[in-house]
């Protein structure tokens, strides 16, 4: 059973669980912020049933909520550490200093290690979009996919995201994981008791399987078989092992709150279009405009922008979730 709130309630709540469990008013609004754009862009998977688990986790310690990120700018290069909070608070630590350094520069790097659950990567990518800059966001994960014609798990789902801006129209954004669907939808399907299709996942001894309890103990299966294998392996490179952060093999799961805390990391390169002198902007129309002339087709991202339009005062969510949240506070 599912409920209808105001988008207004749904931030309170969040804010006021969040706040309740130690985290300063800054983080928490990142937070809350980001996982309530989640439940208005139709992703719940990522939005407000995540915060039960990240609740948890600050009571045993796993996360520290009191966590303030750090930031030392070098060159084009802007580092953050996480200090093992949430993720949210941590790139929005990083996401305007590396914006003002793409703009002076042309282009900028903000690697964020020692962090956690990086959120709808589609998000601080499509700011940056909206800010006139080309971005591109990496993160890794927890163990959850093996290595292409292995059955163990040692890479993470690894999402990746893309955002462009665009002439007087909103911005195309690309977000992906590198398995064929999220894990989080894997664990909605396992709280709702139903069933998943064929060929999301594998169980622990390499055989398909549509039991998402059988799936969370074996493998997701990797977008595009071998080849999204290699590109979970480019991100955990490009993430972990720039920062000195967990692979996924050695990160606890963002899902319980007992071990260490997943100390994953998170890549993003900016690039300011306008540094290349090729007019991006109006010579980028020709490739939209000839996709949109294609009936059927919409350029990325426009789905969950109208999802967000749709949703603007009120999302829904489920009764037990609500009764869960109004318990924190």
């Amino acid at each position: 059973m599912t409920v209808q709130i105001s988008v207004r309630h749904a931030h309170e709540l969040a804010m006021q669980a969040l706040r309740s469990a130690g985290m300063p008013q800054s983080a928490a609004q990142s937070c809350a912020q980001a996982l309530v754009q989640a439940e208005r862009e139709g992703l719940p998977s990522h939005g407000l049933s995540r915060l039960p688990f990240y609740l948890a986790q600050m009571s045993t310690g796993k996360v520290d909520a009191r966590a303030e990120p750090s930031v030392v700018v070098e060159g084009a290069v802007v580092r953050v550490d996480a200090c093992h909070g949430l993720a949210f608070a941590a790139i929005d630590a990083g996401l305007g200093p590396a914006m003002a350094t793409a703009r002076r520069l042309g282009i900028a790097a903000l690697a964020i290690g020692r962090s956690h659950h990086f959120g709808v990567a589609g998000q601080p990518v499509e700011r940056a979009a909206r800010e006139g800059l080309l971005a591109l966001a990496l993160s890794n994960a927890p163990a959850a996919m093996a290595p292409w014609g292995g059955r163990t798990p040692l890479f993470g789902t690894n999402p990746i995201a893309f955002a462009s801006p665009r002439r007087d129209a909103e911005p195309v954004v690309i977000d992906l994981s590198l398995s064929k669907v999220a894990r989080g939808k894997v664990m909605l399907a396992r709280q709702a008791g139903t069933p998943i299709p064929a060929g999301w996942a594998i169980d622990s001894a390499g055989i398909d399987t549509t039991d998402p309890q059988a799936a969370l103990a074996g493998s997701m299966v990797p977008m595009g078989d071998a080849k999204g294998a290699a590109l979970a392996m480019m991100v955990e490179l490009l993430t972990a092992g720039l920062t000195g952060s967990h692979f996924g093999f050695q990160a606890s799961s963002f899902f319980d709150a007992e071990g260490d805390a997943p100390g994953v990391a998170h890549l993003l390169l900016l690039i300011d279009p306008q540094r290349f002198g090729t007019g991006y902007l109006s010579h980028v129309e020709a490739l939209f405009t000839a996709m949109l002339a294609q009936p059927g087709v919409r350029l990325p991202g426009q789905r969950r922008i109208g999802e967000r339009q749709v949703r603007s005062d009120f999302i829904e969510v489920p009764q037990v979730l609500l009764d869960r949240l109004e318990s924190c506070v």
